[in-house]
């Protein structure tokens, strides 16, 4: 294995830092409520780093999402990136490659996906039409498309002003601009060909939104660190008390945990090895390990943390939002046991 980035994905990681810190400040977020930031949206594509992600690959993604995620960016980057030009990319027909990749690497279209798939949910007609219902997909209300797995796992690709296609607004946990998805007869058209598109899309998702993860914990931390470095209780900073540096330690070594495993499974799937429980393993760790990170960043806050306002607040939505979204750490763990179960 080798972590180390290439040229052009520490290039990428560090324009998409400087991006992220210019203009995603705490006065931008509080302004964008639950929606996107349209300038910052039109500074990533013009940046070209959402049609670089074919090229710098998922281990690329996911050094961008980190920063993502250390200021809480309102952008729809990841959904776009691992429900769009990656599946499109890997599996889509060379029509829809020519025709759908353009418009999504200069944020003219944006993609996000309804995953994963639960049930008989989605159903799908022999002529390729979608009816169901998805209770919460995230950025559905910014999206001209959502990428839909069926009863069968197979993906379908529909716009969300297709006849047939309706949406309604839905509040999560992190202000991620969701949607109620209801399908009635709907046009979908297909990508790619039998379950293993889907499971490749999931595992992609999986591993991407865990590196999200590691970059929100990371945000979290930073933010702990800082004010206990610099708030002072009886006469001596809060950091160093040694309850306070232990719950720091405990939450960065989480925090490592997070980053580390995303990274080995998003090296597997660039490097078209086998990757499904890794992928599963860095969603479990995003999942158990992302909620008591956030934790501590707020509780290290003291009362500040209860504070709604306080940027630190923002991290610990999102990671609560993280920790349920493809999966809580319990059908995780169940999930990542059949399959070392089935391989044995």
């Amino acid at each position: 294995m080798d972590f180390h980035p290439t040229e052009e994905q520490a290039a990428a990681a560090g324009l998409a830092a400087q991006i992220f810190r210019d203009l995603a400040t705490h006065e931008r977020l509080a302004a964008a409520g639950t929606g996107s930031d349209a300038e910052l949206w039109k500074a990533l594509a013009a940046s070209g780093l959402i049609a670089a992600v074919p090229d710098i690959g998922l281990l690329g993604l996911v050094l961008l999402l980190e920063e993502q995620g250390r200021t809480t960016a309102q952008v729809p980057y990841a959904a776009t990136c691992v429900y769009g030009m990656l599946p499109i990319a890997a599996h889509g027909s060379a029509d829809q490659r020519d025709r759908l990749l353009p418009a999504l690497a200069t944020g003219e279209a944006v993609a996000t996906g309804a995953f994963p798939a639960r049930g008989r949910r989605i159903t799908a007609s022999p002529d390729g039409r979608l009816s169901g219902t998805v209770p919460a997909v995230p950025w559905l209300r910014e999206a001209t498309h959502v990428l839909v797995p069926d009863a069968d796992r197979a993906l379908w690709l529909v716009r969300t002003d297709a006849p047939g296609v309706r949406t309604s607004a839905v509040e999560t946990t992190a202000p991620w601009s969701a949607g109620w998805l209801t399908l009635d007869g709907a046009e979908a058209e297909r990508v790619g060909t039998g379950p293993a598109a889907y499971e490749d899309t999931l595992a992609a998702a999986r591993t991407a939104f865990a590196g999200l993860q590691a970059g929100v914990c990371a945000g979290s931390l930073a933010r702990a660190v800082e004010y206990t470095c610099t708030r002072e209780q009886f006469g001596r900073p809060l950091s160093t008390n040694q309850g306070v540096m232990l719950r720091a330690a405990d939450a960065y070594m989480d925090t490592e945990a997070i980053r580390v495993t995303a990274y080995e499974a998003a090296w597997r799937i660039d490097e078209g090895l086998p990757a499904r429980e890794h992928a599963l393993t860095a969603a479990w760790w995003a999942s158990e390990a992302g909620k008591r990170v956030v934790h501590a960043g707020q509780h290290l806050h003291g009362g500040m943390g209860a504070d709604l306002d306080h940027p630190v607040h923002r991290h610990f939505l999102w990671g609560r939002q993280l920790d349920g979204y493809l999966g809580c750490g319990s059908e995780l763990l169940a999930e990542l046991g059949a399959v070392l179960a089935q391989e044995g």
